[in-house]
């Protein structure tokens, strides 16, 4: 089983920038993708960005630009930098990893607030 920790979230002004962090520990042999999702009140998740291992990278139109994904295989730690933060950026963000078994693990959550 794998344990997921995600840090990084908060209050920030637009325009402002964040960091988040997810932790990945337990029962690993490799995991082959990691991702961030979000969701805001009343709509569906939807993915952010994933990277795989080898370190290709993909991200939703709406943050092309702004958001890079990052990780630390070393670590089982993926990274979610973002800039030029908006509004619309509001969302409790997930984190999700893939291992090499195919089983899927989300992370609690960490709410990101993006307001004046």
């Amino acid at each position: 089983q794998v344990q997921l920790v995600e840090s990084g979230g908060g209050l920030v002004q637009p325009g402002g920038s964040l960091r988040l962090s997810c932790e990945a520990s337990g029962s690993i042999f490799r995991i082959d993708v990691m991702g961030w999702y979000r969701q805001a009140p009343g709509k569906q998740r939807d993915r952010v960005a994933t990277i795989f291992r080898s370190g290709t990278t993909n991200y939703a139109d709406s943050v092309k630009g702004r958001f890079t994904i990052s990780r630390d295989n070393a670590k089982n730690t993926v990274y979610l930098q973002m800039n030029s933060l908006k509004p619309e950026d509001t969302a409790v963000y997930y984190c999700k990893v893939v291992d090499n078994l195919g089983r899927i693990s989300w992370g609690q959550g960490t709410q990101v607030t993006v307001s004046s």
